[in-house]
């Protein structure tokens, strides 16, 4: 469903959403007697009943200003080689591509792609393979990253190739399609980004609408419900847990009861809501409008 917020409006496009993982091991410090005291509420909506798994979305938001179209993050992608994730690997689907359709973009209509962070599930769609070459999937399009973000990842694909940064990150590089920008740099009076390390070095959420934040995209600096009643809750793939910790603490508290829609990168659809007081965390409480 689209969300007009002012002169902005708001689109998902499901990539997936599924079981993935084990709660006890996708987030450090969670204790088997903590997660039983929150199944009830947890359960159907963002744990898998059956198999006990957390329920999580891959997906991209597609924000039209009045000036631009901006879509942030670009999921897994197509024909991927990615071994170390088996429910990626070689993925062949056209829902992405049929999700975009539905909310009328063509890849040719995409002024600006946004990656809040270079991770695997976050670039896929960056590129597309033609003719046995990785090309830029958003032909217009300029790929907006954090200039420390890409050089982490540069520095240490050099040292080990790193799968989805050769397939999907450097083949942008060389088309020589990429805007390398600041973790705090404002894309235009509608879309800027807000610092917040720690699931990465240099991840950056974006903040939407004109001379104040109406909306604003957290990415990966939470990733379950779960983890906005206990804060301290880090997920295993985070670069500095502590730092991570600290910057969830501080967002969270930042858009509690301020009216700000929070759109978050794998909490199940709607995926998008409101944050309260909850004890000494957060509750999130989704919204479908």
């Amino acid at each position: 469903m689209t969300v007009k917020l002012g002169d902005i409006t708001i689109d998902q496009v499901l990539e997936s959403q599924g079981p993935l993982f084990d709660p006890l091991t996708f987030l450090q410090g969670l204790t088997p007697e903590v997660l039983a005291e929150n199944r009830d509420w947890m359960a159907g909506s963002c744990l898998d009943p059956a198999t006990g798994n957390l329920i999580l979305a891959v997906q991209s938001y597609v924000i039209r200003t009045p000036h631009h179209t901006v879509l942030v993050d670009t999921c897994v992608g197509n024909d991927k080689e990615r071994p170390g994730y088996p429910f990626w690997h070689q993925t062949r689907s056209d829902t992405y591509m049929r999700g975009l359709a539905k909310i009328g973009v063509a890849v040719e209509d995409v002024d600006f792609v946004m990656c809040t962070h270079l991770h695997v599930d976050h670039v896929g769609w960056n590129t597309r393979l033609e003719n046995g070459q990785w090309v830029p999937t958003f032909p217009n399009a300029r790929y907006v990253f954090s200039k420390e973000e890409l050089a982490f990842w540069t520095a240490k694909n050099a040292e080990t190739p790193v799968p989805w940064i050769v397939d999907s990150v450097l083949p942008i590089v060389a088309a020589g399609r990429t805007e390398l920008v600041a973790d705090d740099h404002a894309l235009n009076d509608h879309v800027r980004l807000e610092p917040t390390p720690g699931h990465t070095l240099h991840h950056f959420a974006v903040q939407l609408g004109r001379g104040r934040t109406d909306a604003v995209l957290a990415g990966d600096l939470i990733h379950s419900p779960l983890q906005a009643r206990y804060p301290e809750l880090s997920m295993r793939a985070d670069f500095d847990p502590v730092q991570a910790a600290a910057t969830r603490r501080r967002f969270l508290a930042c858009y509690c009861e301020s009216g700000t829609l929070v759109c978050t990168a794998h909490f199940p659809s709607p995926s998008r809501g409101h944050l309260s007081p909850w004890g000494d965390g957060f509750r999130f409480t989704a919204s479908a409008d």
